[in-house]
């Protein structure tokens, strides 16, 4: 059986990988999905442990709260899909089980909603939703060729299988690769799209003058949302070249934005993460005919040694004002 076991809100790197370390405790088979969840096979810690998987991970949920502090939800299924959907749909701070019966699958998946399914962000769920598939079990029921005119051919295969409780990925034991983070956490959720985008700019002013202090440069970038009912969407994409040039970063981040369609989603967090990290030196540095460019490059430097010499955010762009 697979546990996917949520920690709440995004952790420090540090943090996490104390994390994933209180999980290879209990098995050496566990994958990181960073910076909030892993994914754990415990199918041969049972007999050692003489548990059966939600023993395991009462276990786990007891040491994590006594080490860290945290109130770990754990969803427990015979696939990693079913158990991410299991930790997501049941209270926080529990652990829900889905057995390994097609019968127990199709009644866990009754009445799912289509926003529910990994990768059914909200534009795709209002999409599904003018057509009237708004839950999971309405989507299995539905032609395979129907959702790929809907969705695309590939798109349209994934969520088909999704929406039945299909998943042939295994977990990868593997440690996290080094990324550097940043998380704005709203005072309410927000709903307007100018204020999640103000706030994903000084996200991307943070990563990016961390990533220039430490001297390294990232290939890729990675939005985490977390909405009112703490689920999330993940989205991620690869730069053209790496950079740790916090105009270019924020282009990407603003970009990853506007792919979520979140005109009427109610975020409550965001978190920014710069993956894919390269030394500075191994990046090379395209010529530019216009002096903007170099400009952009001394302001930057020059907001670098004000934030080192007064603190991280005594330079920030004035379309973060307001923002803590």
């Amino acid at each position: 059986m697979i546990l996917y076991l949520h920690f709440g809100d995004p952790q420090p790197d540090p943090t996490y990988r104390q994390l994933l370390d209180v999980i290879g405790e209990f098995t050496p088979v566990g994958q990181a999905l960073p910076p909030d969840a892993a994914l754990a096979d415990v199918s041969g810690s049972v007999r050692y442990f003489d548990r059966d998987a939600a023993g395991i991970a009462a276990l786990i949920r007891m040491r994590v709260a006594a080490r860290f502090d945290l109130d770990t939800t754990v969803g427990i299924g015979p696939n990693p899909l079913l158990a991410q959907l299991a930790a997501h749909r049941g209270a926080p701070g529990t652990i829900r089980t889905v057995p390994d019966d097609p019968e127990a699958i199709a009644a866990f998946l009754a009445g799912l909603p289509a926003a529910a399914l990994p990768g059914v962000g909200p534009a795709t769920a209002r999409t599904l939703a003018s057509y009237g598939l708004v839950t999971a079990d309405r989507i299995a029921a539905t032609p395979l060729l129907t959702l790929q005119r809907i969705l695309g051919t590939a798109a349209g295969r994934q969520l088909h299988r999704r929406a039945a409780g299909l998943d042939d990925s295994r977990v990868v034991p593997g440690s996290p690769p080094p990324t550097f983070g940043a998380e704005h956490r709203f005072v309410r959720d927000e709903l307007d799209p100018g204020r999640q985008r103000g706030a994903l700019t000084h996200l991307a002013e943070r990563l990016g003058s961390r990533l220039r202090t430490e001297r390294r440069a990232c290939h890729a970038l990675t939005l985490t949302v977390q909405y009112a009912d703490r689920s999330t969407t993940t989205r991620t994409r690869t730069l053209p070249e790496a950079t740790a040039h916090s105009p270019r970063l924020r282009e990407a981040a603003h970009a990853l934005h506007g792919t979520l369609g979140l005109q009427r989603a109610r975020v409550r967090c965001l978190t920014l993460r710069a993956e894919r990290l390269c030394d500075e030196g191994s990046v090379s540095r395209q010529l530019s005919f216009g002096p903007e460019d170099d400009r952009a490059h001394r302001i930057e430097a020059a907001a670098d040694r004000a934030r080192a010499r007064f603190g991280p955010d005594a330079v920030r762009p004035a379309s973060t004002a307001g923002l803590r």
